[in-house]
């Protein structure tokens, strides 16, 4: 029969492997659309029928008119008749990258967003350039980037405000130049917000101004005869914010992740799908379900404990050892005796793991909803503000619980 008669079927395809023909969801083969029939009539409006059969299904009827060439369908005479597009699914294509990555399909928890999601994606965070276009801006700047981005530019492409932006930052003064193309961590923080190193230094300085004023008002005409405590607080509270605030940050994720085979392969997969803080903000392609954000609220109190223990065993033991140094030179009888290093350093791992984790997702997501509010984006300084005064307010208010937990526990 030929391909330009009045209707034909298509012979059962035979050749499917025994894999496939069990699968539900076969597709009728994509050629259909290309088949170029040649014919000319003096009727206005005819039209064939191409029936395609599979071996599961019905046989289906594809209308295809005169006009199907200039893509003119007279809805008068063709009512009911729906165009055909190529369209697909649009679901996830398995990229590594979440909204912040140069992956092409839907990181973090969620699928892909189809068409609309990836032009807000590249409308947010620019096009995918390509390795050639990498290479070529590099080149340009003088600058040659680090190992992990070269290979990122060779296998998904790096987004455009990504490179732009560590090209800016990578020929900053030193340190932050030198930081940028030796630390990936700090280097992918900034490449997802660039404010990231205005509210670490704003929350060293805040917390260290407010854990001074704190600890004199609760220690009182004590604050001298304890200085050792309070600077052993103070030291170890630098450390503490530079975790509290990158923990919580949102990063760029540049090419593709990987991951071991076997149970930590799929733990580290599973923790590297949670959001950065229980309130980020959904991106296109980046979508996190509620189950996702709970576990992150507890996954960071895991992380955030384990940093308060290991930095209260340093910063206590330094303590512990200038009270001993101390006392051998010169005794008094106003001398408190010396704090238990292991009940001081768990102190500081559940103050973290519950108080500090639940005040800084808080302040985390206080921070997003004024970064997206319009006035923000017009008049940036208003972001920097709302950040020194909540932050302000909340390392007073810690400030004064740590001393009181440390108290109620007999550790201090």
């Amino acid at each position: 029969m030929s391909v330009c008669s009045p209707s034909f079927k298509l012979p059962q395809v035979t050749n499917f492997s025994h894999e496939n023909h069990h699968h539900h969801h076969i597709k009728s083969p994509s050629f259909l659309c290309f088949l170029s029939l040649n014919h000319s009539t003096t009727t206005k409006h005819a039209f064939f029928k191409l029936q395609c059969v599979n071996s599961d299904s019905a046989p289906k009827t594809i209308v295809i008119s005169d006009e199907a060439q200039t893509g003119e369908f007279p809805t008068e005479d063709y009512k009911g008749v729906e165009p055909i597009t190529d369209g697909g699914d649009g679901g996830d294509d398995g990229g590594a990258g979440d909204s912040f990555g140069s992956g092409s399909g839907g990181g973090g928890g969620g699928g892909g967003d189809g068409g609309e999601g990836g032009d807000q994606e590249e409308d947010e965070f620019g096009p995918i350039m390509k390795f050639e276009e990498v290479m070529k801006e590099t080149e340009a700047r003088g600058v040659t980037l680090p190992s992990d981005m070269v290979e990122a530019a060779k296998t998904t492409g790096i987004r455009k405000m990504f490179l732009l932006r560590y090209l800016d930052l990578q020929g900053s003064a030193w340190p932050l130049g030198f930081l940028m193309k030796y630390c990936s961590m700090l280097r992918d923080r900034m490449l997802a917000d660039p404010s990231f190193l205005f509210k670490v230094g704003t929350e060293i300085v805040i917390d260290s101004c407010c854990a001074t004023f704190a600890e004199y008002q609760k220690r009182g005409k004590d604050f001298w005869s304890e200085f050792e405590l309070y600077l052993a607080d103070l030291l170890v509270g630098v450390v503490v914010d530079v975790a509290l605030v990158g923990m919580l940050a949102p990063y760029a994720r540049i090419g593709q992740s990987t991951v071991s085979s076997g149970l930590f392969g799929r733990i580290q997969h599973a923790c590297a799908s949670l959001p950065s803080s229980v309130f980020e903000a959904e991106r296109p392609g980046c979508k996190f379900s509620v189950k996702q954000r709970v576990t992150t609220y507890f996954y960071k109190g895991v992380l955030y404990g384990s940093v308060g223990f290991g930095c209260g065993l340093i910063g206590q033991g330094i303590a512990n050892m200038v009270m001993t140094a101390k006392r051998s030179i010169k005794k008094s009888e106003e001398d408190i005796p010396v704090p238990p290093l292991l009940q001081s350093a768990a102190l500081w791992g559940v103050f973290l793991a519950v108080s500090s984790n639940t005040r800084y997702q808080i302040i985390n997501g206080l921070e997003q909803l004024v970064e997206a509010s319009a006035l923000a984006k017009q008049v940036p300084p208003v972001a920097m503000a709302f950040t020194v005064g909540v932050r302000f307010a909340n390392n007073i208010y810690g400030g004064m619980q740590f001393v009181d937990w440390a108290k109620w526990s007999g550790v201090q």
